[in-house]
């Protein structure tokens, strides 16, 4: 059965611009490497002409390809980081109102609805990626923190 290609005006204009960012960015790291893309295309395992649709940032070309550039250009960095619970801010958010809300309810005490800073370390992502154990550990204190029951002043 053939491959059937989603024509590129089906994707929206914000991943067409990205998926264009990337591939500029992957043709500037060769360049300046001093590199061809024969070269490139062997050390990714695919052809020249697929280097090249990379390049000009083609949404039909496989995730792998793009992801092995990335690797080539910075193997350290981690680009599931990108998206790990840590950063997946929108989640976040809804995850501390409907604490806040629970909280409001009087379904069960505060501390049960809240996790503290020990569990959120915890969360998948955040003992991976980039970030140092003291970012985790601040990252988790600060989200316990928003999470947590309001005291009163004193």
């Amino acid at each position: 059965m053939p491959k059937k290609n989603t024509p590129r005006g089906d994707y929206p204009q914000a991943v067409i611009t990205q998926i264009e960012l990337l591939a500029q960015n992957i043709l500037i790291a060769r360049k300046r490497r001093d590199e061809t893309q024969a070269q490139w295309a062997r050390k990714l395992g695919v052809s020249q002409p697929t280097m090249a649709r990379i390049e000009r940032g083609d949404p039909s070309v496989a995730m792998v390809s793009y992801v092995m550039c990335m690797w080539l250009i910075n193997p350290s960095a981690g680009l599931a980081e990108l998206i790990s619970p840590l950063n997946d801010h929108a989640s976040l958010e809804r995850e501390i109102s409907k604490a806040r809300s629970r909280r409001g309810s009087n379904k069960m005490p505060a501390a049960a609805q809240v996790p503290d800073a020990g569990a959120i370390a915890k969360l998948p992502g955040l003992a991976r990626g980039n970030a140092s154990r003291t970012d985790n550990a601040a990252t988790a204190a600060g989200l316990a923190a928003l999470l947590s029951p309001k005291r009163p002043a004193k």
